[in-house]
């Protein structure tokens, strides 16, 4: 079961299936037979038809390609296919992010379905009858790749709903082979389509090929949709991007993904121009070459987990990364199919073995509370990476030549693995106990309340605290004893403190010497709402956050003191009950003698005062 998309970026999907798998297997899941997970009823039929559903989808792929290849179109507007399916993701990745988060992801999938299959049934009637062009080819391929971004978050989290925990691993596993699978017999079927009946009809087996998935998810009963606290939009949208951009190990492996996967999609993007120049195969001989590359990642689902637990994430990497730069190089220089396609057997063993690895290690990283939001910011990264890549490789195939272009890619892909070496990733990944939420014991809050509705009217005593705002801005202060010889230890955690505070939820972090009270240093920050300061205690908060805050705390001589303020909202108008106050009376003033006719006008002292 996997969501669909185009080109390398369905590619990666099937990584990512397989990344979630090395992700549950690092935290120690319990090893069961592979094909357990079919014995859950829901996910084997969703299994099944996603399966369907993503052989058209790769039909869909060759079918756009062989298209504009038969319009004689540049490599750069060929290349735009790989474009037109991954850009969406820079669009509507981080939004698709938050509503795979919160909503329910059932209805959420049947509704994103259904357009797919309209827009697919769209383009193979305007195909048949004559009217498609380019553009419009483009524009189809975009939607159906804005929908593919829109899904894919759900789709990927709806996998630990629907089997036990110790069926996650296998599950994932399953998602991966059925991606590959379908790599290797849609390509293929689609050759021999076109061949038979013309791309028309390529067009629509993929739009019925929604059919199965559609049904199963509308047949589906007893699903329930997730119970987070639900936040606003933009809210949990900033909780999201603020967790990676203070998640170090994360935005490591973000950085190694781009540098990786721009260049390498440079093989995508181009395969059909070099399946049709330079090895003068028609639609059947470039479906092979695809099914080709998807031999080799099935393989490398199987192969890649036992690999990683001999060499470790970091030589796993750097060893998958330079047999991909190498491989792709060869199939560029390469003029005989008995050549490329035992390559290409490599090319799709090493890409599997790059992105799969690279995913199941962020996801060892990325806690429940903001999983899906932090994959969003992959799928962001990936398929951002897969549109420029695909951008750029077409730029330089036209003016340059594609076969220098692929190889020259190559080579950058071999660098990217020379720098792994001199800059290594984690060698384990297994961080599952420490990613586990436990509650944040060095700032309690005052008599937490029961839930966030209850926030208004905590106790205390003599008597009732005013109504606190659970939306006002909270900032949390402790102060630490800390005596000369632990400052600089101190010091160092605090460091590691401040980036576990913004992870969870501080937009403001600051550390104070007290200048009045020696030996006395202050930590404050501030959190959006009392709200999230809550939810920072409650689920935000990972087994590893509350190690390096035990380790800070540990250093202070007295028992670390809290203090919690609330903002309150001023009013702009004062209340009925305040009045002004009162005004001294003004005596009065004596009758002014009428003015004799001889006399002159005396002068009144004026009573406002002289501007100076």
């Amino acid at each position: 079961m996997a969501a669909r998309a185009g080109g390398a970026a369905r590619a990666a999907a099937g990584a990512v299936a397989t990344g979630g798998a090395a992700a549950q297997a690092a935290g120690g899941a319990a090893r069961v037979g592979a094909l357990a997970p079919l014995g859950v009823r829901i996910f084997r039929w969703l299994w099944i038809a996603g399966l369907i559903s993503n052989i058209g989808g790769w039909m869909q792929t060759v079918g756009a390609q062989w298209f504009l290849v038969e319009q004689h179109a540049s490599p750069a507007v060929i290349a735009l296919v790989s474009t037109a399916s991954a850009a969406p993701v820079l669009l509507f990745g981080i939004p698709a992010g938050v509503l795979g988060e919160f909503a329910n992801r059932r209805l959420l999938l049947i509704g994103v379905q259904s357009i797919q299959a309209l827009t697919a049934l769209a383009l193979a009637l305007l195909t048949a009858a004559g009217a498609m062009t380019p553009v419009l080819l483009l524009a189809l391929t975009f939607a159906l790749g804005t929908a593919s971004a829109v899904q894919l978050p759900a789709y990927q989290a709806i996998v630990p709903e629907i089997v036990p925990t110790k069926l996650i691993a296998n599950a994932a596993s399953l998602s991966s082979i059925g991606v590959n699978v379908a790599r290797a017999i849609g390509p293929a079927l689609a050759g021999l389509t076109i061949a038979s009946l013309g791309i028309p009809f390529v067009f629509a087996l993929n739009a019925a090929s929604f059919a199965g998935l559609l049904l199963v998810l509308v047949l589906w009963r007893g699903y329930r949709p997730p119970k987070a606290d639900r936040e606003p939009f933009f809210s949990a949208t900033r909780a999201g991007l603020r967790y990676v951009a203070h998640a170090g190990v994360v935005r490591r492996l973000y950085l190694q993904l781009l540098l990786f996967i721009v260049p390498a999609n440079a093989l995508w993007a181009l395969l059909p121009v070099l399946a049709d120049a330079r090895l003068n195969l028609d639609s059947n001989g470039y479906g092979l070459l695809l099914a080709a590359l998807g031999v080799g990642s099935i393989g490398g689902a199987f192969l890649i987990p036992k690999l990683r637990d001999a060499w470790g994430t970091s030589r796993l990497i750097a060893a998958t990364s330079a047999l991909y730069g190498l491989g792709i190089a060869g199939v560029a220089l390469s003029d005989t199919l008995l050549i490329t396609l035992p390559v290409l057997v490599l090319v799709g063993l090493a890409w599997i073995g790059v992105i799969a690895t690279l995913n199941g290690t962020v996801q060892s990283f990325l806690p429940a509370w903001v999983r899906t939001r932090g994959l969003s910011v992959y799928q962001l990264v990936l398929f951002g990476g897969t549109a420029l890549g695909a951008t750029v490789a077409g730029a330089l195939g036209t003016s340059i030549g594609v076969a220098v272009t692929v190889a020259g890619a190559g080579g950058v892909v071999v660098l990217t693995a020379v720098w792994l070496l001199f800059r290594p990733l984690l060698p384990t990944t297994g961080k599952s106990r420490a990613l586990a939420p436990m509650p944040l014991t060095d700032v309690p809050p005052v008599e937490l309340p029961a839930g966030p509705d209850d926030a208004e009217a905590v106790p205390d005593a003599p008597g009732d605290r005013p109504p606190l705002d659970p939306d006002g801005s909270t900032l949390v202060i402790v102060r630490y004893e800390i005596a000369d010889t632990d400052r600089p230890r101190f010091l160092e955690l605090m460091r590691r403190v401040e980036q576990s505070r913004r992870r969870t939820g501080a937009r403001t972090w600051t550390l104070y010497d007290d200048r009045e009270h020696p030996g006395f240093i202050v930590e404050a920050f501030t959190v959006g709402s009392w709200r999230e300061h809550l939810s920072q205690h409650r689920s935000r908060t990972t087994g590893y956050d509350t190690e390096i805050s035990d380790a800070a705390r540990a250093l202070s001589r007295s028992a670390p003191a809290v203090d919690h303020l609330v903002s309150i909202a001023v009013p702009r108008h004062p209340h009925p009950s305040v009045t002004a106050p009162p005004t001294a009376p003004v005596p009065p003033t004596a009758p002014v003698p009428p003015i004799a006719p001889d006399r002159p006008t005396p002068t009144v002292p004026s009573t406002k005062e002289e501007t100076p």
